[in-house]
């Protein structure tokens, strides 16, 4: 009960620390990219279609006029007149009863309303809670830990990692840094024996660090750098009016990506070694790191196939584009975004494989230590 109490208050005084350090990241002064003042977007719900855009042959065809309840803002409970485009990134086709978010542009005594989309805030959060659920019902308290580690991971990303490389930290450094807590609390939420914990919180970083200087250096052999990114005007634009450190961003973008495989074949390693050492432990620190290798060879090539297919999925329309438009070999594997998907994926699944001897012969050593 002493222990469990200790444990519990060690989290709270952590958990102060952190909202701390977030609220301290957080108080920055952002610069106004483009003119937002009197736009918001608000909650609201279609009353009627007062104009539609159907066309006989059954497509719809430019706007829609439609006639709004809004449901927050300023105009909270009035009924408001909008427009409804037919585009497949804005706007909707709207119904009677749909709700939306409306955008809202007032200024020099002009109100302008148009729908941004289909208000799915609802649809979204009820997802993330049946994936809750879902981690709760099937693996019951580890299940509620690795919910806590999930929502640590989402919010440090958000409210810590972005803050910083805002401020000017290398996004390369904030990386680490985020990987690093991640890893500290993913493990410790997991518990288990001390050992096992500290040798994956050590491969893991190991892995994670290797994973970031092998991209580092086929970057550089292949003549590759963050600037080479399809969005680097739109990119360039941002750092040149803030301090975020664009080029950095790709090499930050892939340790993050490979932390959660990296993560976890360091501990099934470590877990399998300690298990392997709780039932023979007369066995030597070879014999459990040998052990380990062989266990953590049938984790490589799934975990290698997870982060290749994780990598060629997001890249999926611009292999569906070379396909169709019939590219050449040459241009193809010339072109910057092949050559960044195959060292993003490259690189971090080499931080897995290595990660396997590096968790294997941490949790030996560790164990044979401790004895």
């Amino acid at each position: 009960m002493k222990h469990w109490n200790r444990r519990h208050a060690g989290i709270l005084l952590l958990t102060i620390c952190f909202a701390v350090v977030l609220y301290l990241a957080g108080r920055v002064e952002r610069t106004d990219l483009y003119h937002t003042q009197g736009r918001s977007f608000e909650k609201a719900q279609v009353l009627e279609i007062l104009q539609d855009n159907v066309q006989e042959s059954g497509q719809s065809v430019g706007h829609q006029t439609v006639l709004l309840l809004m449901r927050s803002g300023e105009h909270k409970g009035e009924a408001l007149e909008a427009s409804s485009s037919a585009s497949y990134l804005y706007g909707a086709h709207c119904v009677p009863g749909m709700k939306v978010i409306a955008t809202v542009n007032e200024g020099a005594g002009q109100l302008y309303v148009t729908v941004y989309g289909f208000d799915r805030s609802e649809i979204l959060y009820l997802i993330v809670l049946l994936f809750l659920l879902t981690l709760w019902a099937v693996g019951g308290k580890q299940g509620i830990h690795a919910g806590i580690a999930l929502i640590f991971t989402f919010v440090a990303i958000i409210g810590l990692f972005i803050p910083l490389i805002y401020r000017g930290v290398s996004p390369v450094a904030a990386a680490v840094l985020i990987a690093v807590m991640t890893t500290v609390v993913t493990m410790y939420m997991i518990g288990g024996a001390p050992t096992k914990v500290l040798a994956a919180i050590l491969a893991t970083s190991i892995g994670v660090l290797l994973s970031g200087i092998l991209a580092w250096l086929f970057g550089m052999a292949a003549r590759i750098n963050g600037y080479n990114v399809a969005d680097i005007e739109q990119l360039e634009y941002v750092g040149q009016m803030t301090d975020i450190r664009i080029g950095e961003l790709l090499y930050a973008g892939i340790l993050i990506s490979a932390l959660g495989a990296i993560m976890d074949v360091a501990m099934s390693v470590s877990s399998a070694v300690h298990e392997i050492h709780a039932h023979a432990p007369e066995l030597s620190a070879k014999e459990l790191y040998l052990a380990g290798i062989h266990v953590g060879r049938d984790m490589m090539s799934t975990m290698s196939n997870t982060l290749i297919l994780a990598f060629t999925g997001s890249s999926i329309n611009t292999l569906v584009f070379i396909y169709a438009y019939q590219y050449d070999v040459r241009q193809i594997i010339n072109m910057y975004s092949i050559g960044i998907e195959i060292i993003q994926g490259i690189s971090a699944t080499m931080g897995v494989i290595l990660t396997v001897p590096a968790s294997a012969v941490i949790s030996a050593a560790l164990l044979k230590r401790k004895r």
